[in-house]
Protein backbone atom coordinates (compact mmCIF):
# COMPACT_ATOMS: atom_id res chain seq x y z
CA UNK A 1 0.00 0.00 0.00
CA UNK A 2 1.79 3.40 -1.16
CA UNK A 3 2.24 6.05 1.53
CA UNK A 4 2.01 9.76 1.90
CA UNK A 5 4.17 11.97 2.08
CA UNK A 6 3.90 12.08 5.98
CA UNK A 7 4.08 7.88 6.05
CA UNK A 8 0.42 7.78 6.90
CA UNK A 9 -1.51 5.15 4.17
CA UNK A 10 -2.65 6.50 0.86
CA UNK A 11 -5.69 4.58 0.59
CA UNK A 12 -7.73 2.53 2.80
CA UNK A 13 -8.37 -1.13 3.11
CA UNK A 14 -11.76 -1.09 1.30
CA UNK A 15 -10.74 0.93 -1.37
CA UNK A 16 -7.40 -1.51 -1.89
CA UNK A 17 -10.27 -4.09 -1.83
CA UNK A 18 -12.24 -2.56 -4.63
CA UNK A 19 -9.39 -1.89 -6.88
CA UNK A 20 -8.18 -5.72 -6.35
CA UNK A 21 -11.53 -6.98 -7.39
CA UNK A 22 -12.18 -4.56 -10.38
CA UNK A 23 -8.51 -5.91 -11.49
CA UNK A 24 -9.99 -9.82 -11.21
CA UNK A 25 -12.85 -8.82 -14.05
CA UNK A 26 -11.04 -8.42 -16.83
CA UNK A 27 -10.14 -6.17 -19.61
CA UNK A 28 -11.55 -2.72 -19.76
CA UNK A 29 -9.76 0.19 -18.36
CA UNK A 30 -7.96 -0.34 -15.09
CA UNK A 31 -9.04 1.29 -11.82
CA UNK A 32 -6.52 4.14 -10.91
CA UNK A 33 -5.17 4.59 -7.91
CA UNK A 34 -5.62 8.33 -6.46
CA UNK A 35 -2.32 10.13 -6.59
CA UNK A 36 -0.63 10.97 -3.76
CA UNK A 37 -1.50 14.58 -3.74
CA UNK A 38 -4.99 14.07 -4.58
CA UNK A 39 -4.82 11.77 -1.45
CA UNK A 40 -3.28 14.52 0.76
CA UNK A 41 -5.82 17.21 -0.39
CA UNK A 42 -8.81 14.97 0.11
CA UNK A 43 -7.45 14.04 4.05
CA UNK A 44 -6.95 17.83 4.74
CA UNK A 45 -10.48 18.65 3.38
CA UNK A 46 -11.23 15.73 6.11
CA UNK A 47 -9.77 17.37 8.83
CA UNK A 48 -11.25 20.72 7.89
CA UNK A 49 -15.18 19.04 8.08
CA UNK A 50 -14.31 17.65 11.33
CA UNK A 51 -12.69 20.30 12.98
CA UNK A 52 -16.26 22.84 11.55
CA UNK A 53 -18.99 23.09 14.29
CA UNK A 54 -21.72 21.15 13.17
CA UNK A 55 -24.40 23.03 10.80
CA UNK A 56 -22.00 25.73 9.67
CA UNK A 57 -22.67 24.38 5.88
CA UNK A 58 -26.36 23.72 6.21
CA UNK A 59 -28.53 25.91 4.61
CA UNK A 60 -31.77 25.00 6.30
CA UNK A 61 -30.33 25.81 9.63
CA UNK A 62 -29.55 28.93 8.74
CA UNK A 63 -32.71 29.93 6.95
CA UNK A 64 -34.30 29.06 10.78
CA UNK A 65 -31.57 31.33 12.13
CA UNK A 66 -32.66 34.42 9.71
CA UNK A 67 -36.29 33.44 9.94
CA UNK A 68 -36.05 34.06 14.08
CA UNK A 69 -34.20 37.03 14.01
CA UNK A 70 -36.38 38.39 11.41
CA UNK A 71 -39.61 37.11 13.54
CA UNK A 72 -38.10 39.33 16.40
CA UNK A 73 -37.88 41.91 14.76
CA UNK A 74 -41.68 42.05 13.33
CA UNK A 75 -42.57 41.23 17.13
CA UNK A 76 -40.58 44.14 18.58
CA UNK A 77 -42.23 46.46 15.88
CA UNK A 78 -45.34 45.44 17.08
CA UNK A 79 -44.96 45.81 20.20
CA UNK A 80 -43.40 49.20 20.32
CA UNK A 81 -46.55 50.15 17.85
CA UNK A 82 -49.00 48.70 20.73
CA UNK A 83 -47.02 50.91 23.63
CA UNK A 84 -47.03 54.09 21.81
CA UNK A 85 -50.79 53.86 20.80
CA UNK A 86 -51.51 52.65 24.87
CA UNK A 87 -49.33 56.03 25.69
CA UNK A 88 -51.53 58.17 23.09
CA UNK A 89 -54.60 56.53 24.71
CA UNK A 90 -54.04 57.43 27.97
CA UNK A 91 -52.77 60.97 27.07
CA UNK A 92 -56.47 61.71 25.63
CA UNK A 93 -57.89 59.72 27.91
CA UNK A 94 -56.26 59.00 31.41
CA UNK A 95 -59.35 57.88 33.89
CA UNK A 96 -58.96 54.65 31.96
CA UNK A 97 -56.00 53.89 34.03
CA UNK A 98 -56.50 56.13 36.70
CA UNK A 99 -60.47 54.78 36.90
CA UNK A 100 -59.24 51.15 37.09
CA UNK A 101 -55.80 51.83 39.48
CA UNK A 102 -58.10 53.42 41.54
CA UNK A 103 -60.72 51.07 41.75
CA UNK A 104 -63.38 53.82 40.17
CA UNK A 105 -64.09 51.41 37.53
CA UNK A 106 -65.47 48.46 39.53
CA UNK A 107 -67.32 51.43 41.75
CA UNK A 108 -68.28 52.20 38.23
CA UNK A 109 -69.80 49.39 37.26
CA UNK A 110 -71.34 49.05 40.09
CA UNK A 111 -73.34 51.43 40.38
CA UNK A 112 -74.48 50.99 37.19
CA UNK A 113 -75.95 47.44 38.01
CA UNK A 114 -77.19 48.69 40.86
CA UNK A 115 -81.07 48.01 41.09
CA UNK A 116 -83.62 50.84 40.72
CA UNK A 117 -84.62 52.34 44.38
CA UNK A 118 -88.21 51.79 45.02
CA UNK A 119 -91.03 54.58 44.77
CA UNK A 120 -90.59 57.23 47.86
CA UNK A 121 -93.74 56.76 49.35
CA UNK A 122 -93.28 60.05 51.77
CA UNK A 123 -90.40 61.81 52.64
CA UNK A 124 -87.21 60.29 53.41
CA UNK A 125 -85.46 60.69 56.81
CA UNK A 126 -82.05 60.98 55.79
CA UNK A 127 -79.94 61.97 52.42
CA UNK A 128 -79.79 60.28 49.99
CA UNK A 129 -76.85 57.38 50.15
CA UNK A 130 -73.41 58.43 48.87
CA UNK A 131 -72.11 57.39 45.16
CA UNK A 132 -68.43 57.38 44.11
CA UNK A 133 -67.57 60.78 42.77
CA UNK A 134 -67.79 60.84 39.15
CA UNK A 135 -68.03 63.78 36.51
CA UNK A 136 -70.85 63.20 33.98
CA UNK A 137 -70.07 62.59 30.31
CA UNK A 138 -72.08 62.94 27.25
CA UNK A 139 -72.70 58.76 27.11
CA UNK A 140 -73.60 58.76 30.84
CA UNK A 141 -74.81 61.46 32.29
CA UNK A 142 -75.85 60.48 35.55
CA UNK A 143 -72.70 58.68 36.53
CA UNK A 144 -71.21 59.66 39.59
CA UNK A 145 -74.98 60.86 40.74
CA UNK A 146 -77.05 59.19 43.37
CA UNK A 147 -80.01 59.86 40.62
CA UNK A 148 -78.45 57.31 38.86
CA UNK A 149 -81.29 55.04 40.52
CA UNK A 150 -84.03 57.57 40.46
CA UNK A 151 -86.80 56.56 37.88
CA UNK A 152 -86.94 58.13 34.36
CA UNK A 153 -89.38 61.10 33.67
CA UNK A 154 -92.63 60.82 34.65
CA UNK A 155 -92.48 56.91 36.13
CA UNK A 156 -91.00 59.14 39.02
CA UNK A 157 -94.58 60.74 39.78
CA UNK A 158 -96.77 58.38 40.76
CA UNK A 159 -100.06 58.99 42.43
CA UNK A 160 -101.09 57.38 45.49
CA UNK A 161 -103.95 55.49 46.21
CA UNK A 162 -107.06 58.26 46.60
CA UNK A 163 -109.38 57.72 50.06
CA UNK A 164 -112.57 60.28 50.65
CA UNK A 165 -111.06 62.94 52.68
CA UNK A 166 -112.50 66.17 54.30
CA UNK A 167 -115.91 66.10 52.32
CA UNK A 168 -114.52 65.12 49.19
CA UNK A 169 -115.46 62.12 47.62
CA UNK A 170 -112.43 59.56 46.81
CA UNK A 171 -113.00 59.95 42.81
CA UNK A 172 -112.15 63.57 43.67
CA UNK A 173 -109.15 62.85 45.28
CA UNK A 174 -108.05 60.87 42.79
CA UNK A 175 -108.98 63.71 40.38
CA UNK A 176 -107.05 65.85 41.98
CA UNK A 177 -103.96 63.98 42.42
CA UNK A 178 -104.20 62.65 38.54
CA UNK A 179 -104.20 66.72 37.87
CA UNK A 180 -101.33 67.55 40.20
CA UNK A 181 -99.32 64.75 38.50
CA UNK A 182 -99.87 66.10 35.36
CA UNK A 183 -99.19 69.75 36.29
CA UNK A 184 -95.57 68.86 37.48
CA UNK A 185 -95.21 66.87 34.22
CA UNK A 186 -96.20 69.72 31.79
CA UNK A 187 -94.40 72.09 34.05
CA UNK A 188 -90.67 69.96 34.61
CA UNK A 189 -90.49 67.70 32.00
CA UNK A 190 -92.51 68.81 29.07
CA UNK A 191 -89.97 69.41 26.18
CA UNK A 192 -91.77 72.61 24.87
CA UNK A 193 -91.49 74.21 28.34
CA UNK A 194 -87.89 72.74 28.82
CA UNK A 195 -86.96 75.17 25.64
CA UNK A 196 -88.41 78.05 27.12
CA UNK A 197 -92.06 78.18 25.26
CA UNK A 198 -95.31 79.11 27.06
CA UNK A 199 -96.07 76.03 29.26
CA UNK A 200 -99.81 75.76 28.19
CA UNK A 201 -101.01 72.51 29.45
CA UNK A 202 -99.68 73.44 33.05
CA UNK A 203 -101.50 76.83 32.69
CA UNK A 204 -104.08 75.02 31.31
CA UNK A 205 -104.38 73.28 34.98
CA UNK A 206 -104.31 76.16 36.96
CA UNK A 207 -107.57 78.12 38.24
CA UNK A 208 -107.76 81.17 35.83
CA UNK A 209 -110.09 82.45 38.73
CA UNK A 210 -107.45 82.55 41.42
CA UNK A 211 -106.44 85.93 42.54
CA UNK A 212 -102.93 87.67 41.65
CA UNK A 213 -101.53 84.53 40.87
CA UNK A 214 -102.61 83.88 37.13
CA UNK A 215 -102.02 87.68 36.30
CA UNK A 216 -98.76 87.16 38.15
CA UNK A 217 -97.33 84.04 36.16
CA UNK A 218 -98.39 85.60 32.93
CA UNK A 219 -96.08 88.94 33.54
CA UNK A 220 -93.11 86.64 34.35
CA UNK A 221 -93.40 84.52 31.19
CA UNK A 222 -94.41 87.74 29.47
CA UNK A 223 -91.93 90.88 30.87
CA UNK A 224 -89.68 88.56 33.54
CA UNK A 225 -87.23 89.91 35.96
CA UNK A 226 -84.68 88.85 38.66
CA UNK A 227 -87.82 88.83 41.31
CA UNK A 228 -90.01 88.30 39.14
CA UNK A 229 -89.28 84.80 37.07
CA UNK A 230 -90.86 82.07 35.74
CA UNK A 231 -88.33 79.69 36.88
CA UNK A 232 -90.21 79.91 40.62
CA UNK A 233 -92.86 77.25 38.79
CA UNK A 234 -91.98 76.03 35.77
CA UNK A 235 -88.16 74.52 34.42
CA UNK A 236 -86.96 76.61 31.47
CA UNK A 237 -83.57 76.53 29.86
CA UNK A 238 -82.28 78.71 26.91
CA UNK A 239 -82.38 76.86 23.87
CA UNK A 240 -79.62 78.82 21.84
CA UNK A 241 -77.10 78.49 24.90
CA UNK A 242 -77.78 74.68 25.82
CA UNK A 243 -79.55 71.67 25.26
CA UNK A 244 -80.70 68.19 26.88
CA UNK A 245 -78.11 65.20 26.87
CA UNK A 246 -80.52 62.69 26.05
CA UNK A 247 -84.05 62.53 26.77
CA UNK A 248 -83.79 61.12 30.33
CA UNK A 249 -84.61 63.65 33.18
CA UNK A 250 -84.49 61.59 36.50
CA UNK A 251 -87.17 62.31 39.17
CA UNK A 252 -87.58 61.40 43.01
CA UNK A 253 -90.02 62.07 44.97
CA UNK A 254 -93.87 61.98 46.32
CA UNK A 255 -97.51 63.54 46.79
CA UNK A 256 -99.73 63.03 49.47
CA UNK A 257 -103.87 64.26 50.00
CA UNK A 258 -105.12 66.08 52.97
CA UNK A 259 -107.41 68.17 54.11
CA UNK A 260 -107.33 72.11 54.01
CA UNK A 261 -109.78 74.10 55.16
CA UNK A 262 -113.73 73.34 54.72
CA UNK A 263 -114.43 72.53 51.14
CA UNK A 264 -110.82 72.32 50.52
CA UNK A 265 -108.13 69.43 49.44
CA UNK A 266 -104.88 70.28 49.26
CA UNK A 267 -102.56 67.78 47.45
CA UNK A 268 -99.13 68.25 49.07
CA UNK A 269 -95.96 67.19 46.46
CA UNK A 270 -92.27 67.74 46.93
CA UNK A 271 -90.04 66.39 44.16
CA UNK A 272 -86.34 66.97 42.31
CA UNK A 273 -85.42 66.76 38.90
CA UNK A 274 -82.31 65.96 37.60
CA UNK A 275 -81.88 67.88 34.15
CA UNK A 276 -78.04 66.99 32.17
CA UNK A 277 -77.45 70.12 29.74
CA UNK A 278 -74.21 70.50 27.24
CA UNK A 279 -73.39 73.54 25.91
CA UNK A 280 -74.68 74.35 22.06
CA UNK A 281 -72.04 72.62 20.20
CA UNK A 282 -70.13 71.79 23.37
CA UNK A 283 -69.10 68.52 24.91
CA UNK A 284 -69.03 69.47 28.85
CA UNK A 285 -71.83 68.13 30.54
CA UNK A 286 -73.44 70.03 34.04
CA UNK A 287 -77.18 68.19 36.25
CA UNK A 288 -79.11 70.83 37.04
CA UNK A 289 -81.28 70.10 39.83
CA UNK A 290 -84.22 71.23 40.45
CA UNK A 291 -86.34 70.76 44.09
CA UNK A 292 -89.49 72.22 44.11
CA UNK A 293 -92.66 71.69 46.95
CA UNK A 294 -95.96 72.59 45.49
CA UNK A 295 -99.05 72.49 47.24
CA UNK A 296 -102.38 72.97 44.54
CA UNK A 297 -105.76 73.13 45.67
CA UNK A 298 -109.26 71.76 44.88
CA UNK A 299 -112.31 73.79 46.20
CA UNK A 300 -115.65 72.88 46.77
CA UNK A 301 -117.86 75.38 44.09
CA UNK A 302 -120.61 75.40 46.57
CA UNK A 303 -118.60 77.32 49.18
CA UNK A 304 -115.54 78.82 47.09
CA UNK A 305 -115.04 81.01 43.91
CA UNK A 306 -113.64 78.89 41.55
CA UNK A 307 -113.59 77.33 38.54
CA UNK A 308 -115.19 73.40 38.34
CA UNK A 309 -112.04 70.98 37.87
CA UNK A 310 -109.63 73.39 38.00
CA UNK A 311 -107.06 73.69 40.67
CA UNK A 312 -105.20 76.98 42.85
CA UNK A 313 -101.96 77.35 43.43
CA UNK A 314 -101.79 77.67 47.27
CA UNK A 315 -98.02 77.56 47.39
CA UNK A 316 -94.65 76.99 45.90
CA UNK A 317 -91.01 77.23 46.41
CA UNK A 318 -88.20 75.76 43.99
CA UNK A 319 -84.48 75.32 44.64
CA UNK A 320 -81.77 74.85 41.40
CA UNK A 321 -78.36 73.87 41.75
CA UNK A 322 -75.22 73.78 39.59
CA UNK A 323 -77.22 76.69 38.06
CA UNK A 324 -76.66 80.89 37.95
CA UNK A 325 -77.84 82.36 41.10
CA UNK A 326 -79.63 84.94 38.98
CA UNK A 327 -80.94 85.07 35.88
CA UNK A 328 -83.69 87.94 34.90
CA UNK A 329 -84.37 86.56 31.20
CA UNK A 330 -86.47 83.38 33.02
CA UNK A 331 -84.33 80.88 32.17
CA UNK A 332 -82.29 78.80 34.25
CA UNK A 333 -78.36 78.58 33.36
CA UNK A 334 -76.76 75.78 34.39
CA UNK A 335 -72.94 76.13 35.02
CA UNK A 336 -70.53 74.25 33.38
CA UNK A 337 -67.28 72.86 34.70
CA UNK A 338 -64.76 75.64 33.01
CA UNK A 339 -67.12 78.54 33.06
CA UNK A 340 -66.12 81.85 35.01
CA UNK A 341 -68.39 82.42 38.27
CA UNK A 342 -71.12 85.05 37.06
CA UNK A 343 -74.05 86.91 38.94
CA UNK A 344 -73.48 87.15 43.30
CA UNK A 345 -70.94 85.47 44.91
CA UNK A 346 -72.48 82.15 47.12
CA UNK A 347 -73.57 83.69 50.61
CA UNK A 348 -75.71 80.96 51.58
CA UNK A 349 -74.69 77.23 53.41
CA UNK A 350 -73.47 74.20 51.88
CA UNK A 351 -76.24 72.08 51.13
CA UNK A 352 -77.06 68.83 49.26
CA UNK A 353 -79.34 68.61 46.35
CA UNK A 354 -79.93 65.20 46.37
CA UNK A 355 -80.92 65.41 50.24
CA UNK A 356 -84.81 65.03 50.56
CA UNK A 357 -84.95 64.78 54.12
CA UNK A 358 -85.24 68.65 54.65
CA UNK A 359 -87.46 71.17 53.47
CA UNK A 360 -86.01 73.57 50.55
CA UNK A 361 -84.02 75.98 52.63
CA UNK A 362 -85.01 79.09 52.30
CA UNK A 363 -83.39 81.66 49.57
CA UNK A 364 -79.96 83.03 49.05
CA UNK A 365 -77.24 81.82 46.93
CA UNK A 366 -75.50 79.21 48.30
CA UNK A 367 -73.05 76.09 47.37
CA UNK A 368 -73.31 72.83 47.15
CA UNK A 369 -71.80 69.66 48.10
CA UNK A 370 -72.29 67.62 45.40
CA UNK A 371 -73.51 67.18 41.88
Amino acid sequence: MGQNDEGRPGVSDEEWARFMEQAAQGPGEAPKEPSARARMVTERLREQQAQEPPGWRTGPAWQEMRGRGTARRRLKATLAIVFIAGLALVAVRPELVIDRLTGKAGARQEAQNAAPLPAESARPSEPAAAAPPDRPTLAEPFRGSPALQWADGAAGIEVPEATAIGGMSKEQVADALEKTRRFLIASNLDPATLRGERPTAALAILDPRQPEVPERLERSLTHPTAQDTPVTLFTRFDPARVKPVGDVVKVRGSMHAEPGQRGELLVVADYTFVHPMTEAGGTGVQRSIVRRQITLALLDPARWETTRGRLQARAYTAEWSNVACEAADGFLHPHFPLDAPSGSAPSGPATDPYDRSQDIQGEGCGTITRS
